[in-house]
This record gives structure tokens, C-alpha cells and sequence, in this order.
């Protein structure tokens, strides 16, 4: 495939790595300086940005009949706009506010234990989620999408950034030199504690998952998610 990565920064240079060690080209680079965009060239768009940037680039592409895959966070604001447009242009889009395939996995395995624990009210909930000083957003949009997973198989009624309050699941943030994010997701009465956990070790999931996400994608007309590249049902 011809490529075009939207946001050229270290996931980015990343994905371009990848992009290229499994045969695709790489045929634009977009960040904040470029003017214009030869979409007629690409034949799949890759958009790692910024919160700012991400509504509009995805909408360019899908506006040009390009798929596209983003990775951006902090823009989901604007999430339900781009999916009727998406639909309104019958594009093709994914986004995943975390692309790593045992991420994807974690995902899975963190909405099981929730049912599971649904059922024992005595357990809290919490999040913690550590990442490096120069992520944009906080929480992790990783974080927020554990939330939902557990949300939507317990009694919570949504999230937030402090200690749990009625009924609503706390998420802590942290942010520390060269951590490329960690998320533990525990479960904790005065007898004892329950937790999983994922440590990403570098970037190169982050931009493997993206790259091939983006090759399943290839031909595909819809709204997707990573449970539909990974087959999770």
C-alpha cells in the first residue's frame, strides 16, 4: 500500500519502520508545516497527530475517499460526527485509542472480570494508568476505554479523575521519564486484592498493531473496530 502518515512524530517515524520492513511505501508525511496533500496517492491513511489536528485530518481523508486509521486521543468529542460522515461517504475508518495487540487482548480479558466481579460488590475498582511526560491528554484514552469496558458490565455510572465517589470508577494518571504506558486494572477489599495488568516495553506494538490494522482495512468499506482485526467477536 501507499501510505500517508498524518503526524510524523515518534509513532510516526515508528509506523513509517514497520510500514516499510513489511513492503508497504510510505508516500507523504503530514504534520504541522505541510500545505497541502496529494490524496490521489494514498491508498490508506495512518493518523497519529495531535487532539487538535486529528477531527480534521480524518475527515480530509475520508472527504478524498482514503481510509483511514487513527490512533489519536483526547478528540472523541468529535467521535460521532466522524461516523456519520464516515457513513455519509461510505469510507472506511478504525479507531483504537490503543493499537497494540495485547492491549486489544487486555481489553478483552479486563470486560470478563468485570462480569465476573459484578457480581461480588464488596471489591472497588480502580485504574492507574502511567505513561510519559510528554503525552498531550490525561487519562490515557487506553484508560478510559478499560473504564467503559468496565462500565458497561457493572453498576458504575461513569469515571473519574479522583478517589471513587458514589458510584463512579476512579482513574489515576501519572506521568514519568521513558514509560511508554503501563494500565492495572484492580479490584481491592480490606481482605484482598485482584489486578491485572499491561506494560508496554517500547512503541513498536503501538505501531505494528496500527500497520496492520490498516492492511485489514485495505478494500474494506464500514466503521471498524480492533475487535473486528483481531476476530474477538
Amino acid at each position: 500500500m501507499n501510505i500517508g502518515l498524518f503526524g510524523y512524530g515518534k509513532m510516526g517515524k515508528m509506523i513509517e519502520k514497520i510500514a516499510i520492513q513489511r513492503n508497504h511505501s510510505i508516500v507523504a508525511k503530514i504534520d504541522v508545516d505541510t500545505k497541502e496533500v496529494d490524496y490521489s496517492a494514498l491508498d490508506m491513511a495512518i493518523d497519529f497527530s495531535s487532539p487538535e489536528a486529528a477531527f480534521n485530518n480524518i475527515k480530509s481523508c475520508l472527504e478524498h475517499n482514503v481510509p483511514v486509521i487513527s490512533g489519536t486521543t483526547g478528540w472523541l468529542q468529535d467521535y460521532d460526527k466522524v461516523i456519520s460522515f464516515c457513513k455519509e461517504k461510505n469510507g472506511a475508518f478504525i479507531y483504537a485509542s490503543n493499537f497494540s495487540l495485547g492491549v486489544n487482548l487486555f481489553f478483552e480479558l479486563n470486560s470478563y472480570l468485570a462480569k465476573l466481579m459484578s457480581k461480588l460488590p464488596l471489591y472497588k475498582v480502580s485504574i492507574e494508568e502511567t505513561h510519559h511526560l510528554q503525552k498531550l491528554d490525561a487519562p490515557s484514552g487506553t484508560a478510559i476505554s478499560l473504564a467503559k469496558g468496565i462500565i458497561q458490565n457493572s453498576d458504575y455510572k461513569g469515571w473519574e479523575m479522583a478517589k471513587s465517589r458514589d458510584q463512579h470508577l476512579p482513574i489515576i494518571s501519572k506521568r514519568i521519564a521513558d514509560e511508554y504506558g503501563t494500565h492495572v486494572v484492580s479490584y481491592e477489599n480490606l481482605e484482598d486484592e485482584i489486578a491485572i495488568k499491561h506494560k508496554a516495553n517500547n512503541r513498536e506494538g503501538f505501531a505494528l498493531g496500527a500497520v496492520i490494522a490498516a492492511e485489514w482495512l485495505n478494500g474494506k468499506k464500514g466503521v471498524f473496530t480492533m475487535k473486528d482485526v483481531l476476530n474477538l467477536g
